[in-house]
């Protein structure tokens, strides 16, 4: 019988055969270091300060990724089902975190800790690979999202975060909205209202 502890497992596992093909053996090792945890609404999944231990899939749910300054909050990603997060710098450096990460719908996520992935990675190439793999694209997203929030006025970020995410629109709030493209939420519905 499948414990509850691996019932999405197969996503997490289909996310890395997706970036890396895994053997039938290194599934079943991979599938063993799994587990879930849920998170309501509106609950930390980390805590700035605090050290990112793991890297997660999201089975079901929506989170953010955050950082505060002294006058606001600055929403670096958002995260639905069927992606990988992490907060890579300190998951990497296993230092403590700048930033937080947030469930912004009740969420299941499936895990794998660090100490865990680092073990599958000396016993397994294709795990290694597909870590490569999975910073890679995050190092290509986040010079992506930084290229963009320079270049880009809000009226253009706006429109692109809609091309790139317009399937979350209904599921966010207007404020982290406008705190992901970095203006007010004034601002936001006024580039909103322009047809």
């Amino acid at each position: 019988m499948i414990s509850n502890r691996f019932l999405n497992a197969t996503d997490f596992l289909g996310f890395a055969s997706s970036l890396s093909p895994l053997e039938n053996e290194v599934k079943d090792t991979l599938r063993s270091k799994l587990y879930q945890k849920r998170y309501c609404k509106g609950e930390l999944i980390l805590e700035s300060g605090t050290i990112c231990k793991r890297i997660c899939f999201i089975d079901s749910g929506l989170v953010k990724t955050f950082f505060y300054t002294d006058t606001r909050e600055f929403i670096m990603r958002f995260f639905a089902e069927g992606n990988m997060f992490t907060v890579f710098d300190s998951f990497i450096s296993q230092r403590p975190s700048a930033y937080g990460i947030m469930a912004l719908e009740d969420t299941v996520i499936t895990c794998l800790n660090y100490n865990d992935l680092e073990m599958l990675c000396q016993q397994h190439h294709v795990i290694e690979t597909f870590y490569r793999k999975l910073l890679s694209m995050a190092a290509v997203n986040m010079m992506d999202r930084i290229g963009s929030n320079l270049e880009e006025k809000a009226h253009v970020a706006y429109h692109r975060f809609l091309k790139a995410h317009g399937m979350l629109l209904q599921r966010l709030s207007l404020a982290d909205v406008a705190s992901y493209l970095g203006i007010t939420q004034v601002s936001l519905s006024r580039i909103r209202a322009m047809k």
